[in-house]
């Protein structure tokens, strides 16, 4: 296979089909060299191209490709779905110098659809109260970082009931202060999984929400910075 992303090639596709209807691994052993040659080889192709495009507009989220795609096992600890398998193949884009709970840039690819999305999903308590705080302090900023809605649109948009505590109702951002998560996303015809342009329109994407992402991940810098100042003393 061409080291160039062509598309995932139609068995990758037919592959997560199956593997909806096949969850087990009795089904998956005997046919992983399949998930490795038709979805994880062009995964990260594309993963390497897509960093290549992000060294003009995020390059402190550029790693190495395969660090970045998620395994396909899941996690069923806690789960009551035991079922041992992802039906899609996805990847994520984060600073190097943050820890898991920053802002990073995310897509997934499945039969059913393209998903692309950016921002900060289920932060710790700091660190939502840490972006709160930015929020509320530069409110207008925060706005200003909004990709065009025909682009990326708001998503995920969990809210608390009550106004958090030591945030005033009446703030002009409250409706956003209560929020439990900031993300813009969308999700992309399933036909373009097979095409070169895919890239682009991930890439596209991305360039639109790169304010955004770097925003939320301020506070979080900050504070990293000064728990560093903290420990010389």
């Amino acid at each position: 296979m061409s080291s160039a992303f062509q598309g995932f090639p139609a068995g990758g596709m037919q592959f997560l089909r199956d593997l909806k209807e096949n969850n087990d691994r009795e089904w998956f052993a005997p046919r992983k060299q399949i998930f490795e040659s038709e979805l994880r080889a062009p995964m990260l192709a594309l993963v390497g191209e897509i960093h290549r495009e992000m060294m003009a507009f995020a390059p402190q989220y550029v790693g190495e490709p395969s660090k970045c795609i998620f395994r396909i096992y899941r996690d069923t600890r806690f789960s009551k779905d035991k079922t041992p398998y992802k039906d899609h193949i996805a990847a994520q884009m984060r600073r190097s110098d943050l820890p898991k709970q920053g802002a990073g840039y995310y897509f997934g690819i499945s039969p059913e659809g393209i998903e692309v999305a950016a921002g900060l999903w289920m932060p710790e308590p700091d660190v939502l109260r840490a972006v709160r705080n930015q929020i509320a302090a530069r409110f207008q900023a925060f706005r200003a970082t909004f990709p065009d809605p025909a682009l990326m649109a708001d998503a995920y948009a969990q809210s608390t009931v009550r106004p958090p505590k030591g945030f005033d109702p009446g703030h002009p951002a409250i409706d956003f202060l209560k929020r439990k998560h900031y993300v813009f996303g969308t999700t992309l015809e399933p036909s373009l999984a097979r095409n070169a342009a895919l890239r682009d329109e991930i890439v596209k994407r991305f360039a639109a929400v790169a304010g955004f992402v770097e925003f939320l991940n301020q506070p979080v810098l900050a504070g990293l910075a000064a728990a560093r100042t903290r420990s010389d003393f």
